[in-house]
């Protein structure tokens, strides 16, 4: 048998990109579609090949006639973005995989542990309906036309090109305030859990289940088992930074009420507490362990920005809301 037929359509983003190295790794033969638009390079061993998804012409030229093992979409995000890929692969692969997102899931969650089947709703955040709405179609066409999809659900997963944060977005922002003696943002009290996941932890999950006939029809997870507060997850990024951080403390509601474009995806997703239990992808995927504590990976990430002074870019339009929100919470405190 030759090597595993693997095509990506995305593959040189912040999950994406470690899923590519280790699919690169263990012997498959890697295609990945991209438009050329990322900040990291294409991964070494994968064959390249510029095109936009949404050019039908060029997409159809660019596969030819290639039937494929596995075929992942990283960059569905609409239905509409679904029924393009049903029409481009259907017949073309043995397995499509759809990444949708742990945010689908019950929002606010009535238990605090989430399975796959946990109930998909979120009521807050327009993404993760879009999510929703894609897996609902592809799920329709297993059931009516036996098309392979699998379901990967991820939750917050980072690399070195991300500092994770709630409220500054996933750059330099945070590091820039933190070390310059800002005040942090951390919604509600710093207490509720959450789960950071490394790509390369994920990847060993995610690749796990290419080929897998059981994963056929199936939704799946893949995260740590690591559970943090938001103090903690702040504390170590601080740390890695070296320094230590000015947290402020504000209501969720507040946030959304002072600014709706953040507080969606706060509502949606970071405000609720996020312990997710791995059985499932553990039982399929026989010796999957998440092994890079936060405390690790945030470090490799700080040093990613400070290792070229291009990278580290401030939002200044990000600080601007951050303060306005500090600024409105702290003038209602009684004097």
């Amino acid at each position: 048998m030759g090597a595993m037929k693997v095509l990506f359509v995305g593959g040189t983003g912040n999950i994406s990109s470690a899923s590519a190295r280790l699919a690169i790794e263990r012997g498959m033969d890697l295609t990945v579609l991209t438009r050329g638009r990322s900040a990291l390079p294409p991964p070494a061993g994968a064959t390249i090949v510029q095109v936009d998804v949404n050019d039908r012409p060029s997409m159809e030229h660019a596969l030819g006639n290639a039937l494929y093992d596995v075929v992942v979409d990283w960059v569905a995000y609409t239905p509409d973005d679904v029924e393009r890929d049903l029409a481009l692969f259907r017949g073309r692969t043995a397995q499509y995989v759809f990444i949708s997102s742990a945010s689908a899931y019950q929002k606010p969650p009535v238990h605090y542990l989430i399975t796959e089947s946990t109930p998909l709703r979120n009521p807050y955040w327009a993404y993760s309906r879009q999510k929703i709405a894609c897996e609902e179609r592809l799920t329709a066409a297993y059931r009516d036309e036996a098309f392979p999809v699998t379901i990967v659900r991820p939750s917050f997963t980072y690399g070195e090109t991300w500092i994770p944060c709630a409220i500054a977005g996933l750059g330099y922002t945070v590091i820039d305030r933190m070390r310059n003696g800002r005040p942090i943002i951390v919604h509600g009290d710093g207490q509720s859990l959450w789960t950071m996941t490394h790509n390369s932890d994920f990847a060993k999950g995610f690749v796990g289940l290419f080929g897998s006939i059981q994963a056929i029809g199936q939704p799946f997870h893949i995260t740590s088992d690591e559970v943090l507060t938001w103090d903690q997850i702040y504390g170590a990024i601080g740390a890695a930074a070296g320094v230590t951080p000015r947290l402020v403390h504000i209501p969720s509601d507040f946030i959304n009420a002072c600014a709706p474009e953040i507080g969606a995806g706060l509502l949606g997703d970071k405000a609720c507490s996020a312990v997710f239990d791995n059985s499932k992808i553990k039982r399929l995927v026989p010796g999957f362990r998440a092994t890079v504590p936060f405390a690790i990976g945030i470090r490799q990430s700080v040093a990613w920005f400070d290792a070229d002074p291009a990278r580290r870019t401030v939002d200044e339009a990000r600080n601007a809301t951050m303060d306005r929100i500090i600024d409105r919470y702290e003038s209602a405190w009684p004097r």
